[in-house]
């Protein structure tokens, strides 16, 4: 079966966030939201169930929670029950949730940076205090987490957030890698919440490891946090789940929701139970298109950007670029005035990441080729 992700579907006009940030003349190329039609099989999923006239409150139903329990088998090998998943209406909810249930106003939160800015951000909502721990770039340009200095951190830590697949990096955790962060986190008494909403998007034949799935005692002090949206691209649909395995922890993290965080759209649970059921194909093609398309950006950047680094990234749709070497204060600021790029600013994942910038290459090549034109251009004319 084929698929098409080459045809460009004009935003404007739809009350699109990604492309009603900025002015009509920019390309926005920022946040993780993918400009491909959402598979077939969702979309007649949605209208079948529109048939019907009434959408009121709604609940998961036992198909939906099997469809994800199976899932989770068939992907990773990790066995969780129905009755372990709680729906809520999105991962940033969810990890602001456990933040207010388990974490102690005289306890930290850790984070590594540089890091989706919600996810670094949350500790703030609670007036927590946030430890940063950066990640170490290696002679061979990958990132790894310094384990000395992630234990001082955790000292006094009621939490560590963690971003796995890692955003911006698009890193993908080896399993030695995880087990020493959750082993460490486990001996200082620090809750895992880790948010893997990029789970399904890796490549190069890698394979996602659930931090929960390393072994039960880990599994008792982790609440994940996954979702469809990102990899089949249905994120409006605000829809995600929390995999919980102890019973206690699972009570008090659902006691949480205090009023703020409210049920999940009818159509939003229609749309993850297709994606989960039938959207396989769908997602085995778009992993080929996009894996195509980070390898054309890499060559983009190492013969058309003179000065631009780029950090291979191992999973998600978004790059991590380095734009310290064209001598710029602002690399966001050029690109948005000179060249008519919207990207993610480097500030937003760290304090020390001014000279960075996140590029979304999940579109159609053709739209990838306009940005990476306009950027060429821009550096050309300066």
């Amino acid at each position: 079966m084929s698929f098409d992700f080459d045809t460009l579907h004009p935003r404007h006009g739809t009350g699109s966030t990604k492309w009603s940030r900025y002015p009509e003349d920019v390309l926005p190329m920022w946040v993780a939201d993918m400009d491909f039609a959402v598979a077939p099989e969702i979309i007649q999923a949605l209208q079948q169930r529109l048939e019907h006239p009434l959408l009121g409150y709604s609940v998961a139903r036992d198909e939906l929670r099997d469809a994800v329990v199976a899932d989770l088998w068939h992907k990773y090998a990790w066995r969780v029950q129905p009755d372990e998943l709680i729906f809520l209406p999105g991962v940033e909810p969810g990890f602001n949730m456990a933040l207010h249930a388990f974490v102690q106003p005289q306890q930290s939160v850790v984070v590594q940076t540089p890091n989706y800015r919600p996810l670094r951000m949350a500790a703030d909502n609670w007036q927590l205090r946030k430890v940063e721990v950066p990640f170490q770039l290696t002679d061979q340009g990958t990132y790894v987490t310094p384990m000395d200095t992630l234990r001082q951190a955790l000292q006094g830590a009621g939490a560590m957030l963690l971003s796995n697949p890692h955003n911006p990096l698009g890193k993908v955790f080896p399993q030695e890698e995880l087990l020493a962060l959750a082993t460490a986190c486990l001996d200082q008494g620090a809750l895992i919440i880790s948010d893997e909403i990029h789970a399904e998007l890796c490549f190069d034949g890698r394979r996602h490891i659930p931090t929960a799935s390393l072994s039960p005692e880990i599994a008792r002090r982790t609440i994940t946090l996954m979702s469809a949206s990102k990899a089949y691209n249905i994120a409006g649909m605000k829809t995600c789940f929390a995999i919980i395995q102890d019973p206690a922890t699972r009570q008090a993290f659902n006691n949480a929701r205090a009023g703020m965080v409210d049920s999940v759209s009818p159509l939003g649970l229609e749309a993850t139970q297709a994606a989960l059921a039938l959207g396989g194909p769908w997602l085995q093609a778009l992993l080929v298109y996009l894996q195509d398309n980070r390898d054309y950006l890499l060559h983009a950047v190492q013969t058309r950007l003179p000065g631009v680094r780029m950090h291979l990234p191992q999973a998600t749709c978004l790059a991590w670029l380095d734009c310290s070497g064209l001598g710029l204060e602002d690399p966001y600021g050029f690109f948005l005035e000179q060249a008519k790029v919207g990207l993610s600013p480097g500030l937003e994942f760290g304090d020390d990441c001014k000279q960075f910038v996140r590029l979304n290459f999940g579109c159609p090549r053709a739209l990838l080729e306009e940005g990476i034109q306009r950027l060429e251009n821009s550096l050309q004319q300066r």
